[in-house]
């Protein structure tokens, strides 16, 4: 791998793990396209992909830091029983929500990745999430905005299941994992941006959850010069990316309720279809 094509490999994570396009997916479509020789299963590829989650995560950390300062502060008890309540009630949904993928996770991960790890089959799942994502903003739409705007400690705990089960299906390539979490948070009658804020505080439970597996995994592989150089670069590219998509992404959910969804399961849709034709 070049610097080049790791910068870019970069941009793309840092906007498409929090953008609901699915970052996994474009990982095997993109270099596909550009007819790049890199394989997503080597030994090279998954430490530098390892370092690209973690620049992602920093990034949600940053971002959210005054959030997760709050739900800590809330849950000590410092600012009322009132607050203390819903801080850990927070907190609570936030572990139940991530506890599915945990589960499907090590049992299936690899047996899935396996399975649908090409371009091809990235390419029909990206489409499939693109038609979930415009299917969702249509039965959302049937809704109220005074339903919509229910707040995020007033989820149930078999709705953060739900949602956490949604965020399983980003397992198949293609899948957005954001887009995934944001769809049952709207199922769940929460607004575009309290679902987001949901999806984007599991993130980092997720991702590391996730990366420190990897790591365990990969701790008898051994490097290529330079190589831990290049992945140290991606991760701050990627961490860059990711924080400025976070910023956007939170102001365009803000500002755009009623159809926040369609413009990216119309580009699914579109990308899906063209690389499933052109690399067919």
């Amino acid at each position: 791998m070049t610097l080049l094509q790791a910068i870019i490999i970069a941009i793309i994570q840092g906007a498409t793990e929090l953008f609901p396009v699915s970052s996994l997916g474009h990982a095997a479509i993109v270099p596909a396209l550009l007819h790049w020789s890199i394989d997503l299963h080597g030994d090279m590829f998954l430490p530098f992909l390892v370092m690209l989650h973690l620049g992602t995560v920093m990034a949600l950390l940053l971002f959210f830091w005054g959030d997760w300062r709050a739900l800590l502060s809330g849950a000590s008890g410092r600012d009322g029983m009132q607050r203390q309540m819903e801080s850990i009630r927070i907190l609570v949904l936030l572990c139940v929500a991530t506890v599915p993928a945990v589960i499907v996770g090590g049992l299936f991960e690899h047996m899935i990745r396996n399975l649908f790890g090409t371009a091809r089959y990235a390419a029909i799942f990206l489409t499939l999430n693109g038609a979930m994502l415009l299917l969702t903003e249509r039965i959302k739409g049937r809704g109220t905005q005074s339903v919509l705007s229910r707040p995020i400690a007033s989820l149930g705990l078999g709705e953060a299941v739900m949602i956490g089960m949604f965020q399983c299906l980003a397992f198949l390539p293609g899948i957005s994992r954001s887009g995934a979490c944001i769809v049952g948070g709207l199922l769940s009658r929460l607004s575009h941006e309290n679902a987001a804020r949901f999806a984007f505080l599991m993130a980092p439970l997720v991702i590391l959850m996730a990366t420190g597996k990897e790591i365990f995994e990969l701790r008898h592989i051994e490097l290529a010069p330079g190589q831990l150089e290049i992945a140290g670069i991606g991760a701050v590219v990627a961490a860059l990316v990711a924080l400025v998509s976070t910023a956007v992404l939170m102001r365009y959910f803000h500002d755009h309720e009623k159809w926040a969804l369609q413009p990216f399961g119309y580009y699914c849709i579109a990308m899906g279809v063209f690389s499933f034709i052109y690399l067919g």
